[in-house]
């Protein structure tokens, strides 16, 4: 794969040579991306999480990380410069504060400053950014 052919950038070309050299076949397996993924967090055991994780990067499921959907997990996953990054926020949701006040606000249907596992649960269905976070963890716990 010769810079000149090559649709990657050079970033991505650097990071098709780091594969190659850990995954000398082109494909990684969950057993060594565990091996990889543990070299991460050294003070812990990410076995679950990591297992989690390969599950997601292997697209096509059967059970092997080829390069494509290696560098696409990392293209999703990396953040790039912040400033690309940067999502201009409305005016009453842009401090976690102010986006915690209007959730809360918006589950706590009685009104009494608390909220009822049932509000929770209903005004969680409601927000599309609530949905998606709790659907990372699904199957975790």
């Amino acid at each position: 794969m010769g810079k000149s052919n090559s649709k990657l950038n050079e970033d991505e070309l650097r990071e098709y040579k780091g594969f190659l050299k850990d995954c000398p076949s082109g494909e990684l397996d969950k057993i060594e991306f565990q091996k990889i993924y543990k070299q991460f967090f050294p003070f812990g055991d990410p076995s679950r999480f990591a297992e989690y994780v390969f599950d997601v990067f292997d697209e096509n499921k059967n059970g092997k990380i080829e390069f494509k959907e290696f560098i696409c997990a990392l293209s999703v996953t990396s953040r790039g410069k912040l400033d690309e990054n940067m999502v201009k926020l409305p005016p009453d949701e842009d401090t976690p504060e102010k986006r915690v006040k209007k959730i809360f606000s918006l589950m706590d249907k009685n009104q009494d400053g608390k909220l009822s596992i049932d509000e929770f649960r209903e005004g969680s269905k409601q927000d599309p950014t609530i949905v998606q976070a709790l659907s990372l963890y699904d199957g975790l716990v």
